[in-house]
């Protein structure tokens, strides 16, 4: 705490899967929902940092009413208020490679564009994924992929091992890959994370870097946590992830967020 003593924070960055929200419940705890009333109610702004697109927000109803802005698709997508601030596009020859590979290699993606999303290739596996893992319920099935593809494609999010990504990513030059669950990875254009995302946001709300935090529990926040003023890892977070934060607090199903909050004593 002393090294943070005369830091004052403006904004607070969450993660939603297992940071905001609990893989166990698919809820907001009650005690975290408390703690970022009380953040907003003295002048913090809440903002969201997320690997899901816009559309699959489907979660964080309880809060959604004070949330200031969103980090999207990893980085790749922001908006305040109704207004988008930044869209950043995979290069379409790296989309096309991708989608030939889906096409040869047969394997299961979402296929992320700039207003709309789908499956392709759809097995068991994503749909246990995403319907199961992540209760996401309502992605629509068998949505042609056509017009999707003619849009700016934000996010592909294969189902596939850290071998097969490895390959993989060798053959999209202008791409980079994180994983927050370990079925799967999302590939974003190249400066499309979670922490430059935070830049481009902070500076678009006219807030200084060393006036924010940021929490989060997978390989995709590691970016926003080396980043933020603060960074804050949840105590269900990879190691990676913990030996890179500011301070690790305890789980998600533990308090984490409202723990964190009282630690740093912005509640």
């Amino acid at each position: 705490m002393s090294n943070f003593a005369d830091v004052m924070v403006k904004a607070l960055f969450f993660d939603i899967d297992g940071t905001l929200v609990s893989f166990k419940t698919h809820r907001i705890p009650h005690s975290t929902i408390s703690a970022i009333e009380q953040a907003k109610a003295r002048g913090v702004s809440i903002y969201i940092s997320t690997g899901r697109p816009l559309s699959i927000i489907n979660n964080i109803g309880e809060i959604a009413d004070l949330v200031d802005g969103y980090i999207a698709t990893n980085g790749a997508y922001c908006m305040v208020g109704n207004e988008v601030i930044h869209c950043g596009d995979i290069p379409r020859r790296d989309v096309d490679t991708f989608m030939r590979l889906a096409d040869e290699q047969g394997f299961s993606c979402m296929v992320v564009g700039e207003h709309d999303l789908a499956i392709y290739n759809g097995d068991e596996k994503i749909n246990a994924i995403f319907r199961g893992v992540l209760n996401v319920k309502d992605i629509p099935e068998n949505v042609p992929m056509e017009p999707i593809l003619r849009q700016r494609i934000l996010q592909l999010t294969p189902v596939m091992t850290e071998e097969e990504e490895a390959r993989l990513m060798t053959q999209l030059p202008g791409c980079i890959a994180s994983r927050w669950c370990p079925d799967f990875m999302d590939i974003t254009a190249k400066g499309a994370d979670k922490g430059n995302a935070l830049k481009i946001m902070a500076a678009h709300q006219h807030i200084d870097i060393q006036e924010t935090m940021a929490f989060g529990d997978g390989g995709n926040d590691l970016s926003i946590i080396q980043d933020a003023g603060i960074g804050v890892a949840m105590g269900n977070a990879n190691e990676c992830l913990k030996q890179a934060a500011d301070y690790v607090t305890t789980s998600v199903d533990e308090d984490g967020v409202y723990n964190a909050l009282k630690h740093f004593e912005i509640i």
